[in-house]
């Protein structure tokens, strides 16, 4: 009899590789407000204890969330705004609905927790210190996941990415369908990020659903790599050769009015140590994109 998962988030660019990939090994509950028969809002708590409550599970997969980290600018420092709600207040009411039922939540967070002043990639021993209100949102889900007496995995990602083709364009995409189109805009080499394959995120996702580990893990790849060198991976991988601008993060802060972090980039030791797999290295990953 395959496991029940609950999931919130499921239907988004992250979760529905999981569920396309693990359907069968799963029985996959979705927790999702624009559902049209049973929509859950995971801000109202009583709805998360009865959509939690109808069928006997083991897991909760936390992928939703206001990721939009421009417009939770805006937002900045509003606790009743739709940012902070849907982080903050959602993830507490999962956490208590869990609590109540003994479930294992698997919460999904972020690099930007992070204030990106590191030279070096992020380990789990760095402390938070978010820079902005998104990444602020989701320090505090975190915080209140990893204090909580609940079975929990709490696993951050990175400017994620999938092989296959999905509506909403991961960066990856975008970056292929602008050097494709020649509209790619400039590319910086002085930002940095370590970007998340999603296909081995899924598996990531599975090895804990399989083993049950709990703790704190940095689950993206384990690499650090400029915009350029991205970009140029990119074209080059799939023999493109339309000419890609550098751009200077330092000028582009000029005219941005909210933070913005200079290194994302995590180390994944931690987990790579754990995994009963081997992560895909990037260049491999680029390589198998559509």
């Amino acid at each position: 009899m395959p496991k029940t998962i609950f999931a919130t988030g499921i239907n988004g660019l992250v979760g529905s590789h999981f569920q396309n990939r693990y359907n069968s090994s799963y029985t996959i509950v979705s927790l999702d407000v624009a559902d049209p028969r049973n929509p859950v809002d995971i801000t109202q708590p009583e709805q998360v204890l009865n959509a939690l409550s109808s069928a006997k599970g083991e897991y909760v997969l936390h992928l939703a969330a206001f990721t939009n980290v421009t417009e939770a600018w805006k937002q900045n420092g509003d606790t009743h705004g739709i940012a902070y709600k849907v982080n903050v207040e959602g993830t507490k009411n999962i956490i208590a609905a869990c609590q109540q039922l003994g479930l294992h939540l698997i919460h999904v967070s972020t690099a930007y927790v992070f204030d990106g002043e590191n030279e070096d990639l992020y380990t789990e021993e760095n402390s938070v210190h978010p820079i902005e209100w998104y990444g602020q949102t989701k320090a505090e889900a975190e915080a209140l996941v990893m204090a909580s007496t609940i079975d929990w995995t709490v696993l951050r990602i990175d400017q994620p990415f999938r092989s296959d083709f999905f509506p909403r364009l991961d960066i990856a995409h975008r970056i292929l369908d602008g050097l494709k189109n020649n509209t790619l805009y400039q590319q910086f080499d002085n930002h940095f990020f370590g970007p998340t394959y999603i296909d081995d995120f899924s598996k990531v996702v599975d090895w804990v659903l399989r083993t049950g580990t709990t703790g704190l893990f940095n689950a993206s790849s384990g690499e650090k790599w400029s915009d350029f060198e991205f970009a140029t991976a990119i074209a080059n991988t799939h023999s493109i050769t339309t000419e890609i601008q550098k751009g200077d993060l330092n000028e582009y802060l000029k005219t941005l009015d909210r933070p913005y972090q200079r290194n994302t980039a995590m180390d994944t030791t931690k987990l790579q140590n754990a995994l009963d797999f081997e992560l895909t290295p990037i260049s491999k990953a680029i390589a198998e994109i559509s």
